[in-house]
């Protein structure tokens, strides 16, 4: 771990995330603030598969933390995938993909949750079996769950992501649940008392809105005395991975640093992003936001780090 940019100010660095953007962000920051570190993780793409909870964001984070993710981009490093052919060998369409390690998670995810532990606490249990310093959250305890409406019909999260291929247009979208969802404390006290809180470079729409749509945290994010910046999931002009150009259309945003701060409109205090110049009425801390290597993830979360920090001068 290195030093963290010098600073008056004590309290955790709260990074949003959802997607590997945000994970990405979110393991170099440890190694700027290490156990300061709180990972506020989207749950709308939750889904509960072959007995077990399976969480893809906050896992994902979490073996990120660990330096335990696999070179596929998810799942843990050298997981087999046995169960999952057993299963094919009995004529289950297996269109979700588990590793058996990871499987074991959520079997055991689902279980706590059974016997009436709280999402939080299940994670934590995670982290601390993977010897994560930081801490991951979910952003509730109770279930929300994605929907998507593309080609006339509505579809669960995970399945139009891999069963339908992310297949557009989107023509519409639905955070089941949301309405009645209550961010864990441990949630609201990290932004409170945060130094930084971060805005991953992560989908606004699928992995961020839902957050922000917890009923607490938009109000929390605007009540802290911390600078909150988002970093732009657009890098030279595209997204490197994942359906946000499909998303951001549908939700009327250009896809550029504009697009970007609109959606956060009234929350932000700077923006980080590789364009020049961009015409925003806000600070904005214009770098290299491609995370290729982990030197390349530390040196984007130390600057946007220092960035957010100068803000609060």
């Amino acid at each position: 771990m290195t030093d963290a940019p010098r600073d008056d100010r004590t309290g955790p660095v709260v990074v949003l995330a959802g997607g590997t953007g945000g994970a990405r962000l979110a393991r170099g920051m440890l190694d700027v603030v290490g156990a300061d570190l709180v990972v506020v993780a989207n749950t709308g793409d939750d889904v509960e598969m072959y007995g077990a909870y399976v969480c893809p964001d906050p896992d994902l984070c979490a073996f990120w933390l660990a330096d335990r993710i696999d070179e596929r981009g998810w799942g843990l490093e050298g997981d087999t995938f046995c169960v999952m052919q057993g299963l094919r060998d009995l004529g289950v369409d297996v269109w979700f993909n588990l590793g058996d390690r990871d499987l074991a998670i959520g079997l055991r995810r689902a279980e706590r949750l059974a016997a009436g532990a709280r999402l939080t606490d299940a994670l934590a249990e995670l982290t601390a079996a993977l010897g994560v310093r930081a801490r991951v959250l979910p952003m509730c305890d109770r279930p929300v769950r994605t929907r998507v409406r593309a080609r006339g019909r509505w579809t669960p999260f995970q399945e139009f992501m891999i069963r339908d291929r992310a297949e557009g247009p989107v023509e519409d979208l639905a955070f089941d649940g949301i309405e009645q969802a209550v961010a864990p404390p441990e949630v609201l006290e990290a932004i409170a008392a945060a130094r930084a809180v971060i805005v991953g470079p992560s989908n606004p729409v699928i992995s961020i809105d839902p957050i922000l749509g917890v009923p607490g945290i938009r109000a929390a994010l605007r009540d802290t005395a911390a600078p909150v910046v988002a970093v732009s999931p657009v890098v030279a002009g595209e997204v490197v991975k994942g359906p946000t150009a499909a998303f951001m259309a549908w939700a009327g945003r250009t896809l550029d640093a504009a697009g970007v701060a609109d959606h956060y409109r009234g929350l932000l205090r700077g923006l980080v992003t590789d364009e020049a110049a961009p015409a925003l009425d806000l600070p904005v801390l214009r770098t290299d936001t491609l995370m290729t290597d982990a030197a390349a993830r530390e040196r984007l979360a130390r600057e946007t780090l220092t960035f957010a920090l100068g803000l609060t001068a």
